[in-house]
């Protein structure tokens, strides 16, 4: 089978690539915006003797003639979609740039594969459970999106050992010598292993229901601040390093979850995964809402796009900050 994989160059994307690589398929091409990783990609397949049937590609999934050519070129049958801003602080203070990444760059990628009738598999979060941030929010619209169209999206918690994540940004701190810094007590998460969750979208990928709204099987979300004490006690046991608290930062949420109230899970036909039945807009409100969205997005109007937002994602309440954002407009996005 031929097999795309966008943002092939990120913390899952790499390890799923390196996975699928090991499967033989027909042809993998791997699609990443970053110059640095994608060259990182090359060495890896390089260095494990898998470049054969590999195809690597620098550019966004935001272009649309790029997206026309790999297509038209290599015909891929599956598509694995992990290409997305994904850090909730940041994209608070760029919501455009998440909306259009995030948003059109994923359905740029479904109108490329509906063309030339390949399946695509979403990489999803449970920050799109009743966001509190864009970046959820945005996620959110991908899903629907891509369950528009047939395909498969696939929520996950947080992966630890991915680039930028806690466990990261602690062994950072610790290695300092610095105090770990956790935003609340009460804060807990979904927690997998970057193994674990390519091996949830492979699994994923050979659901048979179509379209399907899928999350993993995890068990209760554990406590950040356990988190840090583990790393702790496993990194740096002879040091008696604090355990500080601060804040939630903008868009975070004391807990996550797999499935918001409006939905319904049950168990899918793949071992360890659930099937959400998930409220869906008709296709015409979706085309005419993102039609809407973008046309907002190109005119640089954060209160009109954020209401366009909103509308899509109903259960989505914008931060304070992301308000402030919009000026004198935002009382028209006030949560």
């Amino acid at each position: 089978m031929r097999i795309l994989v966008t943002g092939a160059g990120g913390s899952i994307g790499a390890a799923l690539a390196l996975q699928l690589a090991a499967l033989e398929p027909e042809q993998l091409i791997l699609l990443e915006a970053s110059e640095s990783h994608l060259f990182a990609m090359q060495a890896a397949f390089t260095e494990n003797a898998r470049a054969e049937n590999a195809t690597f590609v620098l550019g966004s999934v935001q272009d649309s003639a790029l997206l026309e050519d790999i297509f038209a070129a290599h015909s891929p049958r599956l598509v694995f979609h992990a290409a997305a801003f994904k850090h909730v602080p940041l994209l608070e203070e760029q919501p455009l740039a998440a909306i259009a990444n995030n948003i059109f760059g994923t359905h740029a990628l479904i109108a490329a594969a509906a063309a030339y009738g390949a399946r695509v598999v979403l990489l999803s979060t449970d920050k799109a459970v009743e966001p509190a941030s864009v970046m959820g929010a945005t996620k959110r619209v991908a899903e629907q999106i891509v369950l528009s169209t047939a395909g498969t999206a696939l929520r996950l918690g947080n992966v630890l050992a991915s680039r930028d994540s806690v466990a990261e940004v602690f062994a950072a701190e610790l290695a300092a010598g610095k105090p770990l810094i956790v935003a609340d007590p009460a804060a807990r998460r979904y927690f997998l292993t970057i193994n674990e969750a390519v091996d949830l979208l492979l699994a994923a990928a050979h659901e048979s229901e179509r379209p399907a709204l899928l999350t993993a099987a995890l068990p209760a979300p554990h406590y950040i601040a356990d988190l840090a004490r583990f790393l702790q006690r496993t990194l740096a046991p002879h040091n008696n390093t604090p355990i500080e608290f601060s804040h939630l930062r903008s868009g975070d949420k004391k807990s996550e979850k797999l499935w918001s109230p409006a939905e319904h899970a049950r168990p899918a036909q793949a071992p360890g995964l659930f099937t959400i039945d998930s409220p869906q807009p008709a296709a015409t409100e979706l085309r005419a809402r993102l039609a809407s969205l973008l046309a907002a997005l190109d005119e640089r109007d954060l209160a009109a796009a954020l209401a366009q937002l909103r509308a899509l994602v109903p259960d989505y309440t914008p931060s304070a900050k992301v308000c402030a954002l919009t000026g004198r407009h935002a009382t028209r996005v006030t949560p």
